[in-house]
Parts: structure tokens; sequence; C-alpha cells
């Protein structure tokens, strides 16, 4: 089963192929009714893919609700953060049915101006997304849904930061101004109060590659993919296990399916220790866990985060200790610095961590890691320092022997 990474839509950037291969049905029917978009996404029960999980149909709304004018679209395609590399890969192989989606949100808010919003690390996606949006450029189906909207619609690119803080839907919005991607104070959100003022859709890459083939296929449809939660995930599997890589799956589907089934089981045979969850900002999931459901709420109610769907596996043999010192150490260096509890609360994990991992650890330490685990959370406008406290946290508590060996 597979429905973003089919075969015959790994077109790249020609939009002729990929209209031949099926594309464009999903903005036909949109262009058809706008005014069911929104019902129809909120239906399938459409979330957030790049990390939060919010429903999506909700900020489409927020942004349809606001007074006519000028409105914007931000397909968020920044995707740093280690163990990610699901939307790289959409927007290098399929950039087209990204662009559908962005355009089909343009339809449902009433927007104007769509940005592409790519991380410019990635060279190959980035070059494939400009190419892909060139050629919309003067197309029929571009003009039909500019004439829907009643106005011209702005299609372009735009290089993020390459930071890892640009991610955040504020700072992207601060980023697409034209300034440094700090991350603001919310409320005002975005859908309100976003670029230049205006209400702004800030949607994941992944989340906007999935709207064409609801519009084109029913909420009906989309449901059914997943198992006990709608649709499919893309799950970007690393680490110790024998094939890693992108792995488009039923929400729903167990850890164990992933690691052991699709990702043909732990490399060099070694137990399988733990999972870093959604990327390395969430909980760690450990063996007691190899059955839970792979989706928002079950994992929410295990006290996890589905994320990003990266899901980043260590071995027995190998440290926790010295990948969350590793983790923490690239939040630390990630930080813009606008909030001094998360440049200098970081700072602080990152060093203590350091100086434990390298054998000169105090009895101390594990107590202000404990404190600072706890202080940090909600100290900053954007998720990195929570981030950065939750993965040491989780650490502490599902692994207190690897750090009480370290400072003894």
């Amino acid at each position: 089963m597979s429905v973003l990474t089919a075969a015959a839509l790994q077109v790249g950037p020609d939009l002729a192929a990929h209209l031949a291969a099926g594309g464009g049905a999903g903005l036909e029917r949109a262009l058809a009714d706008p005014a069911a978009i929104i019902p129809e996404i909120e239906q399938a029960g459409l979330r957030g893919l790049g990390g939060a999980g919010f429903p999506t149909h909700r900020k489409w709304r927020a942004v349809a609700d606001q007074p006519a004018g000028s409105k914007w679209v931000i397909c968020n395609g920044n995707e740093d953060e280690p163990g990610t590399f699901k939307d790289r890969f959409l927007l290098e192989r399929t950039p087209h049915q990204v662009i559908e989606g962005a355009l089909i949100a343009a339809l449902a808010t009433g927007a104007s101006q769509v940005v592409l919003y790519v991380n410019p690390r990635e060279a190959a996606a980035l070059a494939a997304t400009q190419e892909a949006v060139a050629a919309w450029q003067g197309h029929a189906l571009l003009a039909r849904v500019a004439a829907a909207i009643g106005a011209a619609v702005d299609l372009r690119v735009v290089e993020s930061s390459g930071l890892y803080i640009g991610g955040e839907e504020t700072a992207a919005v601060a980023s697409v101004q034209g300034g440094f991607p700090f991350p603001a104070l919310k409320p005002p959100f975005p859908a309100e109060h976003g670029v230049h003022g205006a209400p702004t859709l800030v949607n994941n890459v992944e989340t906007l590659a999935q709207a064409g083939h609801i519009l084109a296929r029913g909420a009906a449809w989309y449901r059914a993919l997943g198992r006990g939660a709608p649709g499919t995930k893309l799950f970007s599997l690393s680490g110790d296990v024998l094939q890693p890589g992108l792995h488009e799956l039923p929400m729903g589907t167990t850890l164990r399916e992933l690691v052991f089934g699709h990702g043909g089981g732990m490399l060099g045979d070694r137990p399988f220790k733990a999972v870093f969850t959604g990327g390395p900002s969430n909980t760690l999931l450990t063996a007691r866990d190899l059955d839970v459901a792979m989706d928002f709420d079950s994992l929410r109610a295990r006290g996890s985060r589905l994320g990003t769907g990266a899901m980043i596996v260590v071995s027995e043999g190998t440290s926790i200790l010295r990948k969350t010192a590793e983790y923490v150490g690239f939040f630390a260096a990630s930080s813009c610095g606008q909030c001094p509890p998360c440049k200098v609360g970081t700072f602080q994990v990152a060093r203590l961590l350091a100086r434990i991992e390298a054998g000169h650890g105090r009895p101390g330490d594990l107590d202000a890691l404990r404190n600072l685990a706890a202080l940090l959370p909600g100290s900053g406008r954007c998720g990195l320092v929570d981030g950065a406290a939750t993965v040491l946290a989780s650490s502490l508590a599902a692994f207190p022997e690897e750090y009480a060996r370290a400072v003894r």
C-alpha cells in the first residue's frame, strides 16, 4: 500500500507527467466546489503531519473565516531535525502533489499568496521545487485557481534560513517577510496575524501532499487507510536497523512492525533497546512499548508523541547517555538566543551531559539535570527548549542506571 510515494507520481518536476499519472484530480474536485474542501478535510480526519498533529481543518477554517483580503499559504519544508527526511523526499521526487495540496488550501482559505518554504541545505529538493513551481506559471490550472479566488495567485519558492528554529510557524512567517526567523509569542496566531499582518496558513509538506488525495478519492477512502486512526504516515526510520529509510504505513502501525518488519530487524542481530520517537525531541520508547500503535492519540496516551514520524532506533550496547548528549548539544547550538532560559538552559544541560559522558561527572550533576528538566519546559517562545528538556527527562527516567554508573 502506498499513497504519497506511489511510483506513478514520482515524476519529479515534470508537470505534464504528474497530470498524466493521475495528478490534478484533487485540484479539479476542489475547483468544482471550493466550499466543500474544508468539510471534506474535516471528515477525513487529516492532522498536521509536521509534528503537532493539530486538526488540519481547524487551521484552514481559521484562515478562511478571516475577512477577505490578502492571505497567505506557507508550505513548510524547512525540515532540519536529526533523523527526519520525509519532506525532502516529497519535494524532490513528487513536488507537484505538494503544490497541488497548497493550491487546494489556497482555494479553501481564499489565499492568493502561496509560498513553498524550503531548506536550502537540501539542494536537490530545492532545485526540484523551483523547477516544479516554474512549470505551473502560465498553466491553465493555476489560472482557474486564480479565477476561483478572485485574484492572481503568486506561487513561489522562498528559501528558509536552514536553521532548526526556522521550522516553527511564527519563525517561518518572519523568514518569509525577509527577517531572521525569531519565533514569536502566540497569540496572535499566524491565522490571524501572519506575513505582513495578513492571515497566514502554515502547513507541513506531508500534510499538504495528502490533501489532493483526500479531495480526489474522498474522506471515507482516506480514513479506511489507517488502523484505528485515519490515513497514512511517512516514517523516517534510521539508527541500528538493517533497512533504514522512508516507509509510508497506515496510521496505527506498531513500532514492532516498523522495526522488525519494514526495517528488517536490528543491525547485527543485537537486542532492541529504545527508539527516539518522532525525532530526538520526544519521549523515548523502550522494548515494553514495541506493540504500541503509532498514531497521535495512542502515543500521547503512552506519554510520548508521534512528532514528525522520525524513528531513531538504538540497540543494546549503544549509550543512551551519549545519544542524549548529542541531541541536546544540537538543540543548544540551534537556540536563537532570544529567550535566556532556552539559551542558557540548553547550554547548561549540554555541558553537564558532555562532562558526564566524558567520565568526569560529579554526584550532584544528576540532581542538577533533574532540576533543569523540571524548570525549563515552557520557558521559551517555541518548542526547542521543551524538546531538549523532554528527551533529557525521558532518558533519565528510562535509563537511570546508565547515568548512575557514569557519575560513580
